[in-house]
């Protein structure tokens, strides 16, 4: 009795993972003829609804590069509003095929909530901004014991600033929003002393303030937050895709492969441009993926590099116009790197 019990537990353990590894979010896209993904509840730079009510930002266009590699076509893409709060139980329970809304990659969430981050499209790290006419002569975060924080739930952010404040015995009360536009109203009307978040979050904040001037980003950085788009542990062809999406991206900015110029590209004498691509012969990258062979073309052609991506969103040629620093390319002293396309 105890064998054949034995045995109808492992068929259980086998029949549930000939489930999971039988996952195909790639053909799921397909037939159903967009890519759904997970954004935030707007988030100017990263992914947030402009004046005609298109969503725009880095974060965005990452969703529009991974739909032009499926269907050739950038537009083909829903976007789902996502707080913090919803966002991973969105994404396990298959409303949504990627989140892409700037959220921290950490072991906890690798492991505990069966997750995988596919790359980092963003290295950042937890700021805090205040108010310099409400709090004059605050020049560092040690310097707000007594403080009122407002902080978003359901965030790495909320942890880091509470470890933060212990570790430098430093008194302070928290105020905790589950929607950005919440937080900001309250940030904005006095409701509290400081805004913690990322920092490309706090410069995004600002611009949205009733007098931006009044608000200085304190010199703090307290924490790593690789941000980066996620998808569901158990199918590892999309994560492939979406991984290797990513790192097109970095690869066409350290070839100088441009929007501009990607079809001119195609006709390098270069071999590793080539492949990339795909325009040498036998190349199987795209195919081996369950895409076309020139993919990579197809996702320059819509969003451009990951160097446009990054100018147009939230560089220089944004209203936040935030420094490339450790989002450079490797070989500018950065730390964006793309795995070899052999």
């Amino acid at each position: 009795m105890k064998s054949k019990i034995l045995l109808a537990l492992l068929c259980g353990v086998a029949a549930m993972s000939g489930t999971t590894a039988a996952a195909d979010t790639l053909q799921d896209v397909k037939n159903r003829g967009n890519l759904a993904c997970g954004v935030s509840t707007g988030n100017a730079g990263f992914s947030a609804p402009d004046d005609k009510g298109e969503w725009t930002g880095l974060d965005v266009d990452f969703c529009h590069a991974v739909a032009a590699a499926v269907f050739g076509d950038p537009a083909k893409v829903k976007y789902n509003s996502l707080s913090s709060k919803v966002r991973f139980t969105a994404l396990q329970s298959g409303e949504i095929d990627i989140l892409s809304r700037q959220t921290t990659w950490t072991a906890s969430r690798e492991g505990g909530l069966g997750l995988m981050f596919a790359g980092v499209i963003y290295y950042d790290g937890q700021g805090f901004m205040i108010n310099s006419k409400k709090i004059p002569g605050v020049a560092s975060a040690k310097d707000l014991s007594g403080a009122t924080a407002c902080v978003l739930t359901g965030t790495t952010g909320e942890l880091n600033m509470a470890d933060y404040f212990k570790a430098n015995q430093i008194e302070f009360t928290p105020v905790v929003f589950e929607k950005i536009e919440e937080a900001k109203a309250a940030y904005d009307s006095g409701r509290c002393d400081v805004y913690t978040d990322d920092q490309s979050n706090l410069y995004s904040v600002r611009l949205s303030l009733a007098s931006p001037s009044d608000h200085v980003v304190l010199p703090e950085v307290i924490s790593k937050e690789p941000v980066g788009p996620v998808v569901r542990q158990g199918d590892d062809k999309w994560l492939n895709i979406v991984k290797w999406t990513y790192y097109a991206l970095v690869q066409a900015e350290e070839f100088g492969i441009t929007q501009a110029n990607v079809e001119d590209m195609k006709n390098s004498p270069n071999p590793d441009i080539k492949r990339l691509l795909g325009q040498e012969a036998g190349t199987t990258i795209g195919s081996d993926f369950g895409l076309s062979n020139d993919f990579v073309v197809n996702v320059i052609k819509a969003v451009g590099n990951y160097g446009e991506m990054f100018e147009r969103n939230i560089g220089q040629q944004s209203p936040l116009k935030i420094e490339r620093g450790k989002n450079a390319l490797w070989t500018q002293g950065g730390l964006q790197y793309a795995m070899p396309f052999r």
